[in-house]
């Protein structure tokens, strides 16, 4: 880490433009990642990443520079070059820096880069064995693992100093289905902010059996019929729709610049009463949590949504400047190149009072979504349309058959409206879930339990 007084004479020197704010980021990272195709070993790689990012604020004009030049002159310069935004400030005499220690959500248990690349190796051999030996209709098995250690400080001229240190491990399991010109892909994995080799230790058997069941499954899809129709959302991962289609209008990112359809409506009913929608990144050990953010503020559970009525909006240090709101806990970036922003973390839609199997039965003809594979999202109308990656009918109350082709289109207001039933089923992904903005990319966790939408425009191929 970098001395207090090295610190403190550049935060001083980036006041000295006019700035009322400024802030010292400073990033320390190892990244480690092996890949195989098909059991051969595609690639072993590895990164180091050092550098400061130097943030001023002067009302609400924001100034942010880099660099990974780490002597005290290419620093100071950094600091100089930022501070040219005003030429009116006075330069304080100096500063005190109060040591703030975060409470430890993130216990990281293990340590990183500890497990050699042979027993990595060993270990996704074995995985793709195992994937291949499932069926003979599995074509392709890719296989990853990947380990960071992140150290960063955060130091401003409020006399903050705040440190911390997050691991996280990652095992991804792509299975590619083929038969004759058909493919499906099916991806698995395991995320967490644990120590290197976390999933060595696991069983992954039940999981390789469901991916290459449900990956042959998809192979005899049909072409989903179009039409406005209902549909249930499948636990887990299916959270991606309210993570996209409404947690991003939520970020203050969006809310400031008035560009966000939820803008001004804190305090308002925005959706069904059963909907609770909360960003926690407090959750032990989760893959989107954190000890504090990258403003060097204590993680925290923010409720968004609760009973339909619109709580809270995630906002940053600097947004929060430009619609009189305190910061909550949720400012992230990349790295050190970019200038921090609120950013979702575990994105969760809490249980309701619907068993799954009351949901299903409850819908004569519709579709269930299991998963999705993209999509688009526009915060200020509010309009989003996204592929479903794995989907099914729903007939007569029950799953039926596997289509292919989906597309849900509608817009935050219809879903948050129409969601009339939540499920009790409530269930986090284990998949390392990744979101970028305008601050990188960071990385996020789902949940959610079944949830039935009541009408829903659906985009099909027949």
């Amino acid at each position: 880490m970098l001395k207090q007084e090295f610190v403190e004479k550049v935060i001083l020197t980036a006041l000295r433009g006019g700035g009322d704010f400024a802030e010292l980021f400073y990033e320390n990272s190892r990244q480690g990642s092996v890949m195989a195709a098909d059991g051969k070993i595609r690639g072993i790689t590895s990164a180091v990443t050092a550098g400061v990012g130097i943030r001023i604020f002067k009302g609400n004009l924001c100034v942010y520079a880099s660099t990974n030049d780490l002597s005290e002159s290419a620093l100071l310069q950094t600091a100089a070059a930022a501070a040219s935004v005003s030429a009116d400030g006075k330069l304080p005499g100096q500063l005190k820096f109060s040591r703030y220690i975060p409470e430890l959500v993130c216990k990281n248990a293990g340590k990183a880069f500890v497990v050699g690349k042979e027993e990595k190796i060993a270990f996704l051999h074995e995985i793709t064995r195992r994937t291949f030996a499932e069926s003979v209709k599995i074509v392709k098995v890719d296989a990853h693992v990947s380990e960071k250690e992140r150290q960063i400080l955060v130091a401003n001229s409020d006399g903050l100093w705040a440190e911390d240190k997050q691991l996280y491990n990652f095992f991804n399991l792509h299975a590619i289905a083929g038969d004759g010109g058909c493919r499906f892909e099916g991806i698995s994995g395991r995320a967490a902010q644990r120590g290197a080799g976390f999933y060595l230790q696991q069983d992954f058997s039940a999981e390789i059996a469901d991916l290459v069941r449900t990956s042959v499954e998809m192979l005899r899809a049909e072409d989903c019929p179009a039409g406005k129709m209902p549909v249930v959302i499948a636990p887990g991962n299916g959270a991606v729709l309210f993570h996209e289609a409404i947690g991003h209008s939520l970020e203050a990112t969006q809310v400031a610049k008035n560009n966000s359809l939820f803008s001004g409506r804190q305090g308002q009913q925005i959706a069904n009463e059963q909907i609770t929608l909360v960003d926690d990144a407090t959750l032990a050990d989760a893959w989107g949590s954190f000890n504090m953010d990258d403003e060097g503020q204590s993680s925290r559970r923010n409720v968004l949504i609760e009973n339909g009525v619109l709580k809270n909006y995630l906002v940053d240090r600097f947004n929060g400047r430009r619609m009189d709101a305190a910061a909550n806990g949720c400012s992230r970036r990349e790295n050190y190149t970019f200038a921090p922003t609120s950013r979702m973390s575990n994105t969760m839609v809490l249980p309701g009072g619907f068993s799954p199997e009351e949901i299903i039965s409850s819908v004569k003809k519709g579709v269930y979504v299991v998963d999705f594979k993209g999509g688009s999202v526009y915060p200020s109308t509010s309009s989003f349309n996204f592929s479903a990656k794995r989907a099914y009918l729903i007939e007569n109350g029950k799953i039926s058959t596997p289509v292919k082709g989906v597309k849900l289109i509608g817009t935050s207001e219809e879903i948050l409206q129409k969601a009339e039933m939540i499920g009790t089923d409530f269930k986090l992904s284990e998949k390392a879930g990744m979101c970028g903005s305008v601050s990188g990319r960071v990385p996020v966790l789902l949940g959610m339990p079944t949830v039935k939408v009541s009408e829903m425009t659906v985009g099909g191929q027949k």
